[in-house]
């Protein structure tokens, strides 16, 4: 389960930061007002969409057309922004550790007075209206004519897929009097840019609940009266493992996330949650909830609530939360809302973190396919994922739930913003816990399904067809950042250009539905009824919260002290004792297990469907021995969270 945008939406001191730079000038973070033209314009790259493009040119569009565009701030020093967030993210730099707090980043990278009145004076005088200003951008609206005159560039009509849409002719740009304060536009054109997942919130989606049998824990019950599966007899699916199950697997220890602030961002609000925390934590006896440990950070007003399925991400805030408490049952957990999927809201989400500095650990289960992603909001993202690096604050990013998503899209690509350089892209596992809460086993999560024949003999097809698995592979468009170098394998980092880009996932944890965690949440019943009711899920929805309530502990070992952006610190522990090595075939043979769904996803009324379920079988991708795309460097073994205690 897993909100999708497409949807709806090693040591370095600080001299020798200059390929990660490099990384995040390609991101348009200062390439963004490069050198003025003979116009006296800077231009502001990536603000034209790739598929803008003269055959797909529908004609202009409308003078009278209404626009409203976000035009993000550079600040004072976006190259020394970028530079500091990697110096105190290294574990070898001298200023590792020497966080700022929200005043102190602000004073130092962001806009100043001067820059914003520039801007706002440019935007007015080019006739749009300046509607908001916030530390990170001015919004604007008005019509397209005016928006052509700010931006230097006709706005003109595109075939995308099966519908047109508005876009810059050429690249945008501002006036180079005002010195480089703009980073990016966005807005100019109106493809959606938005996450799956009348302003009210709507009731709970519909009841969904898992059929029996059940294993209570990996391999309990043999599904013995049914066909074999690679040459033997397959256990039942778990009906979801707890908390206890998930901090036995991962070495949580004596450790509770005590005194860690962790942050959850997804769209819109469950009116439920409270109660359903409350009750899924008393029904698998984990810590009760004290007063004030779960707060939420909603917006004013909801919009585009039958759009993005408002009620579709209810049972993700659910899952993310109960997730956290499972695992980290002491940490501070604060929900952060988004008002709509779309990016402005999401991106206005993670500003309040930031700018509030409201936890140290950020967990976000959303995001949408590469392709669908445009350098004007990736700058934007990066901006944001920065300035969260120099506070201490680490961004965990779900990797997706389309393994290759060639199959999802017709084209091998990786998911964002699990891409960026700035955030830990989290993968997925098919997780084995054994009896007195044992850990056996991982394969990467990657699922293949075959149907139960009708004379109850053979599986169908087996093994079946790719039905899911975790998302990963290698960036076409963010360069390879300096802590993967030397970790990842140059068949990997180099498989769409020589010179190297991004691989994600960087770490990985339990995501498979079929071995995956049990949570609770109040839905609607067919009788109109709306109950709590428990069900097992995964994806790298789960994942995601998994290992940032893991990464509360650490930082609780840790002495309570952030441990920021953690991918140069997760990078440095490769090939140690803090990780599972995660691979497709652990056992030698292989693996799957036998599931039962209700067919109308509630009761028995319309019967039963048998399938049996594959694991390690996620599309092109293989998780092998050493760093993969699949799972990253492995999952948190039980020398993790105690390899960050400090000395």
């Amino acid at each position: 389960m897993r909100a999708n945008r497409a949807k709806v939406r090693a040591g370095v001191s600080l001299a020798a930061t200059l390929p990660m730079l490099a990384g995040a000038l390609a991101l348009g973070i200062p390439a963004a007002h490069a050198a003025g033209n003979p116009n006296h314009r800077d231009t502001l790259a990536g603000t034209k969409p790739a598929w803008a493009t003269p055959r797909a040119d529908k004609g202009a569009a409308s003078d009278r057309a209404a626009v409203s565009a976000r035009v993000y701030l550079a600040g004072r020093d976006a190259a020394g922004l970028a530079a500091y967030a990697q110096a105190v993210s290294d574990p070898h730099s001298a200023q590792y550790g020497k966080y700022l707090s929200a005043r102190q980043a602000q004073d130092r990278f962001g806009a100043t007075k001067a820059q914003v009145s520039a801007v706002k004076s440019w935007l007015r005088s080019a006739g749009l209206k300046v509607t908001g200003v916030t530390r990170h951008y001015v919004s604007v609206s008005g019509d397209v004519a005016a928006a052509e005159r700010a931006f230097g560039t006709q706005l003109r009509t595109y075939a995308k897929g099966s519908a047109t849409y508005r876009a810059p002719e050429r690249t945008a740009s501002a006036p180079s009097s005002l010195k480089g304060a703009v980073l990016t536009v966005t807005g100019l054109d109106n493809a959606p840019h938005k996450a799956d997942h009348k302003d009210q919130l709507p009731p709970p989606d519909a009841v969904f609940r898992n059929a029996g049998p059940f294993s209570s824990y990996y391999g309990s019950r043999i599904a013995s009266t049914l066909p074999d599966a690679y040459g033997t007899k397959a256990p039942y699916t778990v009906k979801g493992y707890t908390g206890r199950q998930l901090r036995a697997a991962y070495g949580a220890g004596h450790r509770t996330g005590k005194g860690v602030r962790v942050a959850i961002t997804d769209a819109y609000a469950s009116p439920t949650i409270a109660f359903d925390a409350a009750m899924y934590a008393r029904n698998h006896h984990d810590a009760a909830w004290k007063t004030r440990q779960l707060h939420q950070v909603l917006p004013d007003a909801y919009t585009k609530t039958k759009e993005c399925g408002a009620a579709g991400w209810y049972g993700e805030e659910s899952l993310d939360v109960e997730a956290v408490h499972a695992v980290a049952p002491a940490a501070d957990v604060t929900y952060v809302g988004a008002a709509s999927c779309y990016d402005d809201d999401l991106l206005d989400s993670l500003g309040k973190v930031v700018d509030n500095h409201l936890a140290d650990i950020v967990s976000n289960s959303w995001g949408d396919v590469e392709a669908n992603q445009t350098p004007d909001l990736a700058a934007a993202y990066d901006q944001i994922f920065q300035f969260g690096a120099v506070e201490g604050i680490g961004f965990y990013f779900s990797s997706g739930d389309n393994g290759d998503e060639v199959a999802n899209t017709g084209t091998k690509q990786v998911d964002v913003p699990a891409n960026s350089a700035w955030v830990t892209s989290v993968g997925g596992t098919s997780l084995a816990v054994g009896k007195h809460n044992k850990y056996k086993w991982e394969t990467g999560w990657g699922t293949e399904r075959a149907g139960l024949s009708d004379d109850r003999a053979s599986w169908t097809g087996f093994p079946g067809s790719f039905v899911y698995g975790a998302g990963g592979g290698t960036s076409r468009t963010v360069p390879e950042p300096y802590y993967q170098k030397g970790v990842v394998p140059d068949s990997l980092a180099q498989a769409n250009s020589a010179a190297g880009n991004r691989v994600v996932p960087d770490i990985s944890a339990i995501a498979d539905p079929n071995t995956g965690f049990r949570m609770g949440q109040t839905q609607t019943f067919p009788d109109g009824t709306q109950r709590y009711s428990e069900y097992r899920i995964g994806g790298t929805s789960l994942a995601a919260p998994v290992i940032a309530a893991v990464q509360a502990l650490a930082q609780e070992a840790h002495g309570g002290k952030p441990l920021g952006f953690a991918n140069p610190a997760i990078y440095a522990r490769y090939g140690s004792k803090a990780y599972h090595d995660v691979t497709d075939n652990p056992t030698g043979s292989g693996l799957a297990v036998v599931r039962v769904d209700y067919a109308n996803g509630f009761d028995k009324a319309d019967g039963l469907v048998t399938s049996v379920r594959s694991l390690g079988k996620d599309s092109s991708l293989q998780a092998v021995k050493g760093y993969d795309d699949v799972t990253g460097v492995g999952t948190p073994a039980r020398g993790y969270v105690e390899s960050y205690r400090r000395h």
